[in-house]
């Protein structure tokens, strides 16, 4: 060996193995007799029962010298290791580092993990089993078990960075309340996903239904049952070319590992239609499952092609007695006792809540599970950074007591889901119209106050009220039109929300007004027969024509006119063309034609 080296150069390459120079010429036979030699040498090291077996690493004459450790390779060795074969392509010896160096470099970025603590949804370290040893029976929240999260005290989870809406976010289908229509136990959906035979679907909703929520119930089955592969994209973070590297991946795992790849898509109506139609040959085939999630009309927003190769389902908006159920689960979970319900005693810091509070939470959210139990969270925050000490030291903990009052000051107001260019704007103003033609003044007033609370333009409600005065009141009272025209002008110039009563009379005004469309079927039976009508249109007849020139008059146009004022009693006189004569059309109907 000894005359293998030679004396270090500029040219001089590193053995990997045993860290000594060589010359070009002579580091390929060396290695084969190095590394055979470190082959023999090398001797397994034990490891723990409870633990995979390491990746073993070649050290230099220096590491195996070293005792031998009963334990895994420490992370000095494999930092010798790793810079040996990194330097097998470096030919300037003044840049490698030594064995020490290596040590020092990794000890002052890198610190080796402890497999054996546990950590909770904040990071901390608490005491638990080692790794390996983890009860991984039932999938946590966001991958977290949730027995994790029920073991944490109250402050913990309520101070945490995550809402608490997303930390308890169910994971089965028993711990999803509200929406029993579409995945109740005798419902087609539900016994999909128990056979994991699942459709490409679009989960329309509003805000805080349980869209997303439904999608990683089926994440969470599918992964436990190893059916499928479940990917989680937005729409209004995603670019073309990452779904593009979604659908290759998919087609590689369906091909390779025979495995199927559910692509969640959420706010999909953001994609436009040409984005959208990226999916389609891909869900026709079955390469990909797509569960594409949005709050808009699907028949507005996604793309035709796309829908029908999709099962569209609707859910609801919550209602008070499932946000009752979300809300006793989530004071259930974080250890606050209910007043007058449970006489246990709660987890450090005592906790309490009022019925009260709870049921206001219920019907203030407008059906919003995630409004909910972020309100919750915020009052009960509140409370917990307003408390005290105990000031005798004796290191008992306050009692803590959230009420009414509280969840009141935190929601100011009623959440109202309102769109102002969405669907809900075109439902909102219909219910208005609607109501004034019933003439239900008392739910016109409603759906007015539904409208300009959630802040929906008072001049848009205006206009509408003009066009209301002509084509459901019109001749009936000739007055209507002239209100609404001067509510329109009063919101003009002093805008909301003084506006708001020059509406609401307005709206009582047309609602109690006799009613009357015989405006709105006679210019309606017009257009018609102009639509229908058949060949060219017939021409002006000649005495009703004007005639501003001479060769106008000598054409004949005016002539025979008789001008009415002229004549003290009726005018017999024809103002239509002979086609259509005798025509009225407050009776016609396009049939006649």
């Amino acid at each position: 060996m000894a005359s293998e080296m030679s004396s270090p150069t500029l040219d001089a390459v590193q053995c990997p193995v045993c860290l000594k120079d060589f010359t070009p010429g002579t580091i390929n036979r060396h290695l084969d007799v190095c590394l055979l030699k470190s082959v023999a040498d090398s001797s397994p090291s034990t490891t723990e029962e409870s633990e995979p077996p390491l990746k073993k690493y070649r050290v230099s004459a220096t590491a195996e010298a070293e005792p031998p450790s009963t334990t895994a390779s420490s992370p000095s060795s494999v930092a010798v290791a790793a810079s040996s074969v990194f330097s097998l392509f470096q030919t300037n010896k003044s840049k490698l580092l030594a064995p020490g160096e290596c040590n020092g470099f990794l000890s002052s970025k890198q610190s080796p993990v402890n497999k054996g603590v546990k950590r909770n949804l904040l990071g901390e370290a608490e005491p638990g089993p080692a790794a390996g040893t983890e009860d991984m029976k039932s999938p946590g929240l966001n991958g977290h078990a949730l027995k994790t999260s029920t073991d944490l005290s109250p402050r913990t989870l309520l101070t945490s960075n995550k809402p608490l809406a997303e930390i308890l976010r169910p994971n089965t289908l028993e711990e999803y309340f509200g929406q029993s229509k579409v995945v109740g136990q005798q419902t087609l959906l539900r016994s999909l996903l128990d056979s994991q035979d699942i459709p490409s679907l679009i989960l329309w909703g509003p805000p805080g239904c349980g869209k997303t929520t439904l999608a990683h119930i089926i994440a969470s089955s599918s992964k436990k049952k190893g059916t499928a592969r479940f990917v989680s994209l937005s729409a209004t973070s995603t670019s073309t070319n990452e779904v593009r590297e979604v659908i290759k991946q998919a087609q590689n795992e369906l091909r390779l590992c025979k495995r199927r790849t559910i692509l969640f898509i959420d706010e999909i109506h953001r994609f436009n239609k040409s984005q959208q139609d990226t999916f389609l040959p891909h869900v026709e085939c079955g390469t990909l499952t797509l569960i594409g999630a949005t709050t808009e009309n699907p028949s507005f927003q996604v793309n035709a092609a796309l829908l029908s190769r999709c099962r569209v389902l609707v859910l609801e908006k919550l209602s008070v007695e499932a946000m009752g159920s979300i809300l006793d689960r989530a004071v259930a979970t974080l250890g606050i006792k209910v007043l007058g319900q449970d006489q246990t005693i709660p987890k450090e810091p005592k906790i309490f809540i009022e019925q009260k509070a709870l049921d206001t939470v219920a019907y203030l959210c407008d059906g919003d599970a995630r409004a909910g139990l972020n309100s919750l969270q915020l009052a009960v925050q509140a409370q917990l950074s307003s408390a005290r000490p105990d000031p005798s030291g004796q290191g008992g903990s306050q009692e803590i007591l959230v009420k009414e009052d509280h969840i009141k000051e935190g929601l100011q107001r009623s959440h109202i889901l309102y769109d102002r260019a969405g669907e809900e704007h075109y439902n909102c103003i219909s219910a208005l119209h609607k109501s004034m033609r019933g003439s239900d003044e008392n739910a016109a007033l409603y759906w007015l106050g539904r409208m300009l609370e959630g802040g929906e333009d008072p001049l848009y409600v205006a206009r509408r009220l003009v066009r209301f005065a002509s084509e459901d009141v019109g001749m009936a009272d000739s007055a209507a039109l002239p209100q609404a025209v001067s509510a329109f002008q009063a919101c003009h110039f002093i805008g909301m929300p003084e506006c708001e009563v020059i509406m609401a009379q307005c709206v009582i005004y047309l609602a109690r007004a006799p009613k009357s469309v015989d405006v709105y079927k006679a210019y309606a039976n017009v257009k018609a027969c102009l639509r229908n009508h058949k060949g060219p249109l017939p021409s002006v007849p000649l005495h009703l024509r004007n005639a501003p020139t001479r060769l106008m008059k000598q054409l004949g146009y005016a002539k025979g006119y008789k001008y009415n004022p002229s004549f003290s009693g009726p005018v017999e006189q024809k103002y239509l063309p002979d086609e259509l004569q005798g025509i009225n059309f407050f009776t016609w109907t396009p049939s006649d034609l």
